[in-house]
């Protein structure tokens, strides 16, 4: 997800905008919407800490595996961003999430982005796992909604792995917290949105059953 998401803004940059900002967008959608396909199943296609912690706060997740999937996620996403490195050590930034507007304006933009980032997952899944027709469409398609139209004030991270691979290889660590704070507030929110809208026993463990087959 790393690889292609942020290689996708790397390759814009280098070749004069020909990706574009819907390239782009189209690709964070894409590539995530493809990865839950294939691995659905298998891992529940986490690649987000902040989406494996909301689902252990939903105690649809096991506690013993929250920090080798965070471990793994982290180790994925900074090998992808040394990898770009290599391909591209021209690029100054490696595709790293930076807020053009105030820091608060992106913070806030984050955490409502993760916020419904979350509140879909949540709600289209199976358990702890993201997988099926329904979810892949449904994920991937918010994720490029919102790459689309937040992505130029706040780089529309939604990921804290995504925005802390770029910042540790490139040494640029300014905002980062905003990208590491914010989905984590964001996705906790979306747990409690959707314990007020669903059965009182949602997301407590009990309903696991939920609309993605």
């Amino acid at each position: 997800m790393v690889f292609c998401g942020t290689g996708s803004i790397i390759i814009n940059e280098v070749s004069g905008g020909a990706v574009s900002h819907i390239g782009i967008a189209m690709t964070f959608g894409l590539i995530v919407l493809a990865l839950i396909y294939a691995l659905g199943d298998i891992s529940g296609a986490h690649f987000n800490p902040a989406v494996t912690f909301a689902f252990w706060r939903a105690k649809r997740f096991n506690s013993r595996e929250v920090i080798p999937y965070i471990v793994s996620q982290t180790l994925g996403a900074v090998v992808a961003s040394i990898l770009l490195y290599g391909m591209f050590p021209q690029n100054g930034t490696m595709g790293a999430t930076l807020p053009s507007g105030s820091i608060l304006q992106s913070f806030i933009l984050e955490v409502v982005l993760m916020f419904i980032l979350m509140f879909v997952i949540i709600n289209v899944s199976t358990g702890a796992k993201e997988k099926g027709i329904t979810a892949a469409i449904a994920i991937g398609s918010v994720v490029g909604l919102e790459a689309m139209f937040a992505g130029p004030i706040s780089g529309a991270s939604m990921n804290p792995v995504r925005s802390l691979a770029p910042a540790l290889v490139t040494g640029q660590f300014s905002s980062v917290w905003i990208y590491l704070l914010a989905p984590f507030l964001g996705s906790s929110l979306a747990i409690l949105g959707c314990r007020a809208v669903k059965e009182p026993d949602c997301c407590s463990g009990a309903c696991v059953n939920l609309s993605a087959k």
